[in-house]
């Protein structure tokens, strides 16, 4: 396997979720069988009641990427010591992996499984327009966290500060391979394909699986092969 000399490669687990998931058990061995260290670190940081997208972006931006340089002070020498970064998002990760690509430099390409385009319209609805008014004037609601496998409680600030994150922002091309199930009912695939409709720089792959993927990870793995590509 031949790899540029400083490319690294991170997976963000979903809402919920842990590095511990079904995918990301799979995603690491199969790079692993490659002899790639894929980086799988713990969004919750033992504290999901204060997840917010900005606590996930500042502790992957902090934990593996240098200080923000300005495009127009890249020089070619500079460029070269820029780290080729390729991000891994699933759901609510794969949300905070397009946003990564916005921000950072370094990254050089992401892969999107089921991400959380217009997660607030999809996941509110749901919970009905009570028990939305009951978060907001207590502060908390109990949700059901299958990494823990157990209820917690989560701020209502993980609603509020998403206002921060309009979607249409998301424009720097970043070449970006998204995989999303025709029966996902939690994101459905509108929202995929809404996203990649204008984005000329992002390959949409419609998957028969719903959203965790589960039954498609062969498939997966061989997209992200030929996406990275892979060569021996």
């Amino acid at each position: 396997m031949i790899l540029p000399a400083n490319s690294s490669y991170i997976y963000l687990h979903g809402f919920a979720s842990s590095p511990d998931s079904a995918k990301a058990n799979y995603l690491r061995d199969r790079f692993d069988s490659l002899g790639i260290d894929l980086k799988t670190p713990d969004l919750n940081q033992n504290d999901f009641s204060h997840l917010t997208l900005t606590r996930q972006l500042q502790q992957i931006e902090t934990e593996f990427f240098p200080p923000q340089i300005s495009p127009t002070s890249l020089n070619n020498e500079v460029q070269k010591e820029v780290a080729e970064v390729t991000v891994i998002g699933s759901s609510f990760g794969g949300l905070t992996a397009a946003w990564l690509a916005q921000r950072q430099l370094a990254v050089k390409q992401i892969v999107l499984l089921a991400p959380a385009f217009q997660f607030l319209s999809h996941w509110l609805p749901m919970l009905g327009q009570q028990q939305l008014e009951k978060w907001q004037s207590e502060g908390y609601l109990s949700v059901y966290h299958y990494g823990e496998q157990r209820y917690l409680p989560l701020s209502y600030r993980f609603v509020s500060e998403m206002a921060q994150y309009p979607e249409e922002k998301l424009m720097r091309s970043v070449p970006a391979l998204i995989l999303h199930g025709k029966h996902d009912t939690i994101i459905p695939i509108q929202a995929s394909r809404n996203f990649a409709a204008n984005r000329p720089w992002v390959q949409l792959i419609e998957l028969e699986d719903d959203h965790s993927l589960g039954n498609v990870l062969t498939t997966i793995w061989e997209a992200i092969q030929n996406f990275c590509q892979f060569k021996n």
